[in-house]
């Protein structure tokens, strides 16, 4: 059992790094240095959307944690950017935290920014949690080692969870395999 645990432990840490990129702030150095920003909010691929039973296209904003880190969960306050966001469709990257032990499948869970969050203790903060229903309890696969692209309608919302207190609700839409496209 423990060489198991020890892959599971490689596993997770060879998914994190690969996807770290989209999940870490550049440094303040490298700002400084004139090194490329990459933008907070950027559009991402266009999904159909059902907000009043009509069918529309609206074009998901891709954006990342940095963002979300915009709320201040001691106060409730957002920044102008998250607020502009609030009731937007968005496409954050991250992985899937299942709300049972053990759950394979399932319409509701967390999304977190780096492999293993909320699994162990101390759970992330709030604003770096996001709580997921998909749209009409569509249920879908839930693999901790993988990062996913969760495409949805975001609101900043505080709820309790199992894991502790959550930021943001999203009204999941899609779920797609990670990408840095």
């Amino acid at each position: 059992m423990r060489r198991i645990s020890s892959l599971l432990s490689l596993a997770g840490i060879a998914a994190l790094v690969a996807v770290s990129s989209a999940f870490v702030p550049p440094t303040k150095g490298a700002a400084a240095k004139g090194a490329p920003r990459v933008p907070a909010t950027v559009p991402g691929p266009r999904i159909a959307a059902l907000p009043s039973g009509d069918a529309v296209t609206e074009e998901a904003v891709n954006i990342d944690w940095r963002v979300l880190a915009g709320l201040d969960y001691s106060n409730g306050k957002a920044t102008d950017t998250l607020k502009k966001l609030d009731g937007k469709l968005v496409r954050i990257p991250g992985f899937v935290v299942p709300l049972d032990d053990f759950q394979e499948e399932g319409a509701e869970f967390l999304l977190v920014p780096y492999y293993g969050a909320c699994v162990h203790t101390p759970p992330p903060p709030p604003n770096q949690i996001v709580m997921v229903e998909m749209t009409g309890k569509k249920a879908i696969k839930l693999n901790l080692f993988d990062a996913v692209w969760m495409s949805g309608r975001l609101k900043i919302n505080s709820v309790e969870s199992p894991y502790g207190t959550v930021g943001y609700q999203l009204e999941g839409l899609k779920v797609e395999p990670y990408s840095a496209k």
